[in-house]
C-alpha cells in the first residue's frame, strides 16, 4: 500500500507531465510504469480520468484538429499516428464514422494541395505517390 503523500506526489507528477503537453493514457503509462508501482499508478490515472485530465477521445478531436490544421494527411496517416500513440482503436473507428465527411472533405483537399505542389509529377507518378500515403481511390480522383 502506499502512503497519501505517495498518491500526491505521483499525481503532482503526472500532471506536471500532462500539463506540458497533453497525453493519452498509453504515454502516461509507459512514462510512470518503471517509476511507481502499478496501484499507486493505476489510481493516479483513475482519478485524473474522473476530473477530466486524462480523456483520450478528447485527445482524438484536439490531435485530428491539429492534424488538419497543420498537415496534408490522407484519413489513414491519421488512423496510424493516432494508434501510435496508443489509442484504442474502437475509439478512433468510432470518431471516424461519426465524422466521415469532414474527414473526407479533408482529405480531398490535402490530396489537391500535394496534387499542386508535386505537380511536375507525371499524372501515374502522383497517383501512386498519393496512394503510397495512404489516399483513398476517390479522394485520388478528385484530386486530379
Amino acid at each position: 500500500m502506499y502512503s497519501i503523500e505517495e498518491f500526491d506526489e505521483a499525481k503532482t507528477k503526472v500532471l506536471k507531465y500532462i500539463c506540458y503537453k497533453k497525453r493519452t493514457e498509453y504515454e502516461i503509462r509507459n512514462k510512470f510504469s518503471r517509476i511507481y508501482q502499478n496501484n499507486l499508478l493505476e489510481d493516479v490515472i483513475e482519478e485524473l480520468k474522473q476530473i477530466g485530465y486524462i480523456d483520450d477521445t478528447n485527445y482524438i478531436i484536439r490531435a485530428i484538429n491539429e492534424f488538419m490544421a497543420l498537415n496534408n494527411m490522407s484519413m489513414k496517416e491519421i488512423k496510424y499516428k493516432l494508434l501510435s500513440k496508443g489509442i484504442k482503436s474502437n475509439l478512433i473507428e468510432d470518431y471516424f464514422l461519426e465524422n466521415y465527411d469532414n474527414l473526407l472533405e479533408y482529405e480531398i483537399t490535402s490530396a489537391k494541395k500535394i496534387a499542386v505542389k508535386k505537380s511536375s509529377l507525371e499524372k501515374q507518378d502522383l497517383k501512386n505517390y498519393l496512394m503510397k500515403k495512404g489516399y483513398k481511390e476517390e479522394s485520388i480522383k478528385e484530386a486530379i
